[in-house]
């Protein structure tokens, strides 16, 4: 690794950091962790969660914790940070410089957004800097986080800046308007609530009050985000499954399934299918990962849920039998999960859009041959982009017509139906209670004639 040149930084006014509360995981582990994620997430493009799995399985569980809170916090205000260390500096880093500006990056996100003290921040990214091989750079490092601590409410302009890729801001801009758009941003800034949907809708009020839950008008639970979900009452007996309250309308909108044969398309992780299968239905979930669907086998086992798995592409997978309902969650840009996974505002490309919304459009064009006549559809995306929208919304699909969606059908949130009876749920949409994800689907019936 050829070390970078050391790069002056400049002096500001000196003012004294407010009283942080100190928090200390295992110093080098948790941040030689952190700094391994980070990397493959940026300079990689490898989903957080795969990388979170994968380099953190030997760290204790308040470790793993601090690293997930570090990298999540640095990737949600990559925008800002990335403009503070600019600011700092009489000449940028260079564009070979990443692994510098990691280090940088998790030791601004310790000393600006979380409650490390500022001593342990500085001196553990120092030696960070010096245990991933930038011995040289350890003193730029250090002047800094220093100088950013002389004056932690400075920098105005570069807190300014966005924490979004400039396409993804000017598509929300286009698509919802600058106000919206705004909101939008601001919302992925916030650490998401937990939200929960039960194996039995009907025990929802003591389900809520074991978990000091509230509950939403779609059937939801939605709780404070702490500690580990896995520790949580009914998690082990498979009382409830994490899904987020935009997530959980899509399944609502096939109706009463109770008895029907549904298939769940492009299914993994298979909280839609748990859905399904809680309400009622004979579930085929279908997905071309075998170990995504083993993830969701072991959902199913943990809930005492069944439903008929198949690993097969959804494009040439012929069943012996046709359904009575479709749920097709289509792979997508999951740009509407940003508040939850913030690597995907800096992993996707509105190359990735254009791809994904061309697949989209060959899947529904055929999935009128899986339903019986009267049968229904249900299309739905997790992204925000309006390209991912086009499959459905610009003509119905052939052999498919039109059914609106009635806002009683989501739980009353009007807001989230448009004037064309399609679902439009965005993360600034119950902002006074947590947000929601992204998500976008529309209703379609095959003719019996």
């Amino acid at each position: 690794m050829s070390p970078e040149p050391s790069v002056r930084v400049r002096q500001g006014p000196r003012t004294l950091p407010s009283r942080r509360l100190f928090f200390m995981p295992s110093p080098m582990l948790s941040r030689d962790a952190a700094f391994e994620i980070l990397k493959a997430v940026l300079d990689h493009k490898q989903p957080l969660d795969e990388a979170f799995s994968r380099l953190t399985a030997a760290l204790e569980v308040r470790d793993r914790a601090f690293v997930r809170a570090l990298v999540a916090l640095a990737l949600r205000r990559k925008g800002e940070i990335d403009a503070i260390i600019d600011a700092c500096l009489d000449r940028p880093l260079s564009a070979s410089a990443t692994g510098i500006r990691h280090v940088l990056t998790l030791g601004l996100t310790q000393v600006l957004f979380m409650e490390t003290a500022a001593h342990a921040a500085v001196a553990t990214t120092v030696d960070l800097a010096r245990t991933m091989g930038f011995t040289r750079q350890s003193g730029l490092v250090n002047a800094v986080l220093r100088r950013v601590l002389r004056n932690p409410n400075g920098f105005a302009a570069a807190r300014a800046q966005p924490n979004a890729p400039d396409w993804l801001l000017a598509a929300w801009a286009a698509d919802y308007g600058a106000e919206t758009a705004a909101a939008i941003a601001a919302a992925h800034l916030k650490e998401p609530p937990l939200d929960l949907s039960l194996r039995e809708a009907a025990e929802a009020p003591s389900w809520a009050e074991r978990l000091n839950a509230v509950i939403l008008p779609n059937g939801s639970l939605r709780c404070r985000p702490s500690g580990p979900v896995e520790a949580r009452p009914g998690y082990a007996e498979g009382a409830w499954w994490v899904q987020d309250a935009a997530a959980a309308l899509p399944a609502r909108l096939l109706g009463d399934v109770a008895g029907k044969r549904v298939a769940d398309l492009c299914a993994a992780p298979g909280g839609k299918t748990l859905q399904l299968a809680a309400m009622g239905a004979l579930v085929t979930a279908i997905d071309r990962s075998a170990p995504r669907l083993r993830r969701l086998r072991e959902n199913l086992e943990r809930t005492h849920l069944s439903a008929e798995t198949v690993v097969a592409d959804v494009a040439t997978w012929t069943p012996e039998q046709t359904f009575d309902a479709v749920l097709l969650d289509a792979p997508c840009s999951a740009t509407g999960t940003i508040r939850r996974h913030p690597d995907v505002a800096w992993t996707k490309t509105a190359n990735d859009v254009a791809a994904l919304a061309g697949a989209q459009a060959a899947i529904i064009a055929d999935v009128a041959r899986l339903l019986n006549p009267g049968g229904v559809l249900v299309y739905c995306v997790c992204s925000l982009q309006s390209a991912e929208e086009t499959a459905a919304a610009a003509t119905p699909p052939p052999g498919l017509w039109p059914d609106p969606i009635r806002p009683d059908e989501v739980g009353g949130w009007g807001f989230a139906v448009r004037p064309d009876g399609t679902l439009r749920a965005l993360p600034c949409h119950l902002s006074e209670s947590g947000g929601m994800d992204g998500f976008y689907a529309a209703r379609f019936i095959k003719p019996t004639a």
